[in-house]
């Protein structure tokens, strides 16, 4: 804090304080990427929040524009990049639907699996990830040991590790190989036995609890407000989640489990996080047992060497990872969309910040905004 002296001489007392403004960022290591906030501060608390974002805005939704309906999945499943095959499902459900084209049924399921398998990698991230950003180092080794666990099953399916790639207008690429199948069920039955490892190590954690306890409390008026979704508004009692609420994919014949707390501070976020694992896991399993039993068949739709999208507008949301993921897609019959609008989890959700960090203290800061679970690219687009 600046302070200024208004007397002169061996008298003066009276004091007068002047807020200081601190910029956190745009290349603060806590920040997962270029995001600033640009604090005021009244001693060591908040007394105003700015989350200033587009430091890594790349024009996503511009250049969606120019290429065709093949060409903007390799774009879509980079804005949020722990959620590509998530970000990918959202664009071909809206083509799919502009078409009136029906997906194969092993498709619809695998989809949902791969889909799970995504959601399970990206929370993993946050499980480990979050603890470092409060001065636990240990956890990251042991979520990095199960995401390998997946990574390895996605990157045989799909040849990426990080950008799939692999839906399709239609459907998936290519078929299952032989016994990919087996080697999934054993890979989550593999990380569900080792969640406990996780689970002991940061929930029996005094430091964790008290850093993130009634911290960054987030109301459910709050969330309405701004639009805030996914795992941080069910933290807050939002008992919200599309898979079970608005079914698309498999979601409609699969029982689907809402991780929901009411604290919605960061430690119900974190928790949320933990539980939502266990869900996903349970959900991949049913998919693969499914899959098992499913007669051989196509995996996609043969389509034109040209694809071309009649007129009309479609609006398609998907329950991705971090919050809802939404695609408004307008096209004029040709081969490329006259227009791609994306609505992303992470812009939402992290414009809360302004209503959330006033009046609390700066060391709190850093624990409220890894709770979050932002993407930067998912910000900027």
């Amino acid at each position: 804090m600046e302070t200024r002296t208004v007397g002169i001489g061996a008298g003066a007392k009276e004091l007068a304080t002047e807020d200081m403004v601190l910029n956190i960022g745009p290349q603060h290591p806590s920040t997962h990427g270029v995001l600033r906030l640009r604090l005021t501060l009244d001693g060591e608390r908040i007394s105003a929040a700015e989350p200033i974002v587009g430091y890594m805005h790349r024009g996503a939704e511009k250049l969606f524009e120019v290429r065709d309906f093949r060409q903007i999945i390799v774009l879509a499943n980079r804005h949020d990049w722990l959620s590509a095959f998530a970000n990918e499902l959202g664009v071909v459900i809206a083509v799919e639907r502009m078409l009136g084209m029906e997906v194969p049924e092993r498709a619809v399921w695998a989809r949902t699996l791969l889909a799970e398998l995504n959601r399970v990698l990206n929370h993993l991230m946050f499980l480990g990830s979050y603890p470092l950003e409060v001065g636990a180092i240990t956890p990251i080794f042991y979520s990095f040991r199960e995401r390998e666990e997946l990574q390895r099953v996605m990157e045989e399916i799909s040849g990426g590790r990080m950008h799939y790639m692999f839906n399709r207008v239609g459907g998936l690429k290519e078929d299952l190989p032989a016994g990919w199948l087996g080697r999934t069920r054993a890979a989550v039955a593999s990380v569900r036995s080792r969640m406990s490892d996780i689970d002991d190590l940061i929930m029996g954690n005094e430091i964790f609890r008290a850093r993130t306890r009634g911290v960054g409390v987030l109301t459910p008026e709050q969330i309405q407000q701004y639009g805030v979704s996914g795992p941080i508004a069910r933290a807050s009692g939002v008992d919200f989640d599309l898979r079970r609420d608005e079914p698309y994919l498999a979601y409609g014949d699969l029982d689907v489990r809402v991780v929901t707390r009411t604290e919605g501070d960061c430690l119900a976020r974190f928790e949320c996080l933990l539980d939502q694992v266990h869900a996903s896991l349970d959900l991949a399993d049913t998919c693969l047992t499914r899959l098992a039993d499913l007669p051989p068949g196509p995996i996609n739709q043969r389509l034109p060497k040209v694809l071309k999208v009649p007129q009309g507008h479609t609006y398609a949301w998907t329950e991705n990872p971090l919050g809802i993921n939404g695609y408004y897609l307008v096209s004029r019959g040709e081969k490329t969309p006259w227009r791609l609008k994306l609505r992303s989890a992470s812009f939402n959700n992290i414009q809360v910040l302004s209503e959330m960090l006033p009046g609390t203290l700066v060391a709190d800061m850093i624990a409220i905004l890894g709770s979050m679970f932002f993407v930067v690219g998912d910000i900027d687009k």
